[in-house]
């Protein structure tokens, strides 16, 4: 991680406080508070900046996610292509309930019982033409009818786990590690 920092000067160290985040995330499965002083820190700046940070954007977590992770895209599309009633329908395959906070702030992370899966609503997955959409793990499934979320979960590498899937065009690249150096 300290590498990272290198790629911004000196005078823009900040910059590198989202790379950073993805990072330790990607590292740890969540960003703790240990975390958040550890990067402020080295960035020269104070926890709450980074903390910030961490409650706007929705695909940073506070705490751990199940060893399998499913995220759920809920914006325009994706809701209006069945979102919705995927996530319910990979809470019955997963044994979720879903439970909100109800401010309206955060999306909290779902846990099963047996730590096996989470589940989370997120904002755009950017594969808006393909919806709905969601992610097991760091792998995109495009549209997924929510009758088919639980051959998602029974058989991820399976190939027909749904007859509209389409592969993700090959120059989708997780960009922000490609502009720190970092190619996966």
């Amino acid at each position: 991680m300290v590498e990272a920092i290198g790629h911004y000067p000196a005078d823009h160290r900040r910059s590198a406080a989202m790379p950073l985040l993805h990072l330790w995330q990607e590292h740890f499965g969540f960003i703790s508070d240990e975390g958040v002083r550890w990067i402020a820190s080295k960035l020269g700046l104070e926890p709450i900046n980074i903390l910030e940070l961490i409650t706007f954007y929705p695909m940073f977590r506070q705490k751990p996610a199940g060893k399998t992770h499913i995220r759920v895209c809920r914006t325009l599309s994706c809701a209006m292509a069945g979102s919705y009633r995927l996530m319910e329908n990979l809470c019955v395959a997963t044994g979720i309930e879903r439970r909100s906070h109800g401010d309206g702030m955060h999306n909290p992370i779902s846990v099963s019982a047996d730590g096996n899966y989470s589940l989370e609503f997120v904002e755009c997955l950017a594969s808006c033409g393909t919806a709905p959409v969601c992610m097991i793990g760091e792998e995109l499934y495009q549209n997924v009818l929510p009758e088919f979320a639980a051959n998602i979960l029974s058989n991820p590498q399976s190939a027909i786990r749904n007859p509209q899937l389409r592969p993700p065009h090959p120059l989708e690249h997780r960009l922000i590690f490609k502009n720190i150096g970092r190619e996966d």
